[in-house]
């Protein structure tokens, strides 16, 4: 029985919001209290994130080099690159430099999103990708924006400081008809729609994971 993408989207979108939780630290760095050295955390990890990211979509256009997948996961592998330029910025704005980015040591929970995103660029279906994808952007997008607009109001930061959050902040309306394409081809194909609802839920738990690491550390008060 065919599946229908648009239903299916909604499906695995309100399964995250069930497991919609507070962001702690985007939160308290809305309030002015994440201190310097968490915002340099925020880059080591996402210095590392971005990196291992780029290699997974890298690996997922080169699994899945036909269109529509490949153009998808090509172009999101060179957003990552984009994404990491861009994040350079923000570290220079910390007064850190390259190396010391690659030199910062991860929370181990930091790093689950980007370990299980590896493991499913390995083992995963097109689908899988496509559809965490569309039921994250939203919400991952306004994280983004929120870390954004706090550093701006609250922290004295430019725009060009804050780029890397901008850019991931708002999606191109053309990536997301990409992997709409690309999960209705690999439905298609045969990819099981029950395990790429299940990658959505993860996906989005893991970046939960993310961002609550991050506020371990932070004061509280």
């Amino acid at each position: 029985m065919a599946v229908d993408v648009a239903v299916l989207i909604k499906e695995a979108q309100a399964q995250l919001a069930e497991q919609a939780v507070p962001n702690r630290f985007l939160d308290r760095l809305e309030a002015g209290r994440v201190p310097r050295a968490q915002l340099r955390a925020l880059a080591g990890e996402l210095y590392r994130l971005v990196r291992s990211d780029r290699r997974s979509f890298a690996l997922l256009a080169a699994r899945f080099p036909d269109a529509p997948a490949g153009d998808l996961f090509l172009a999101m592998a060179q957003g990552e690159g984009e994404a990491l330029r861009l994040l350079l910025d923000f570290a220079a704005e910390l007064e850190m430099e390259e190396w010391e980015l690659a030199a910062y040591e991860p929370k181990p929970l930091a790093q689950a999103y980007p370990a299980y995103l590896t493991q499913t660029s390995l083992y995963g279906s097109r689908s899988d990708i496509a559809l965490a994808l569309l039921a994250n952007v939203e919400e991952s997008g306004a994280h983004y924006a929120r870390v954004a607009d706090a550093l701006r109001s609250g922290y004295g930061f430019d725009e060009a400081a804050v780029g890397h959050f901008r850019f991931f902040a708002d999606t191109p309306p053309e990536l997301l008809d990409q992997a709409t394409a690309t999960l209705a081809a690999g439905l298609a194909a045969g990819d099981d729609p029950v395990e790429a609802v299940r990658t959505a839920r993860l996906v989005h738990a893991y970046e939960n994971a993310f961002w609550g690491a991050l506020a371990e550390d932070a004061p509280a008060h």
